[in-house]
């Protein structure tokens, strides 16, 4: 399978989400692949400060039968939640789990005006009611189970797609 090329698909993504940007929109990404392109659209997008990022292992609904995932880090939300306009920030959108378990630590935090979702990716194979508003590719066939879809960061900091066995 031929990956697209994940520089061009951050372009795409913020040029999506530029036309409904507010003045009190906030990026939050999810560690780790949403926190590097949360940080990419950040300056796609031309915005002050910094985005805020999160980290679900303790949120995630298999907590109990798999453990604690990597090595968990501290939220960094370096602004209010309260009637903010979040866009939680993700890689690849799968089954949605991951994005239900960032909604709850998003609302842990406060209580935004609105919770938007924007991926790199949608790969397929969907477990729960969750789509994004903004969405750069999406896969002509989902993979299977067997396979994972991650972005990787480089050492120059460009980003890039790449599979790996599950």
């Amino acid at each position: 399978m031929q990956l697209p090329d994940a520089e061009t698909l951050c372009r795409q993504l913020a040029e999506q989400i530029r036309p409904n940007f507010q003045p009190n929109t906030v990026l939050i990404g999810i560690r780790t692949g949403g926190e590097w392109l949360a940080r990419r659209l950040h300056t796609l997008l031309g915005l002050k400060g910094a985005p805020g990022a999160i980290d679900i292992s303790f949120y995630r609904d298999d907590y109990g039968a798999r453990g604690l995932h990597g090595r968990p880090q501290r939220a960094d939300i370096p602004f209010s939640i309260e009637d903010a306009a979040v866009i939680l920030v993700d890689d690849v959108l799968y089954t949605g789990r991951t994005t239900r378990a960032a909604l709850n630590e998003v609302f842990d935090f406060g209580r935004p005006a609105s919770v938007e979702l924007a991926v790199l990716v949608d790969r397929g194979g969907r477990e729960l009611p969750i789509a994004a508003r903004y969405c750069a590719h999406i896969l002509p066939e989902p993979l299977p189970a067997s396979q994972n879809l991650q972005l990787e960061q480089a050492e120059d900091g460009n980003l890039f797609l790449r599979l790996v066995d599950a």
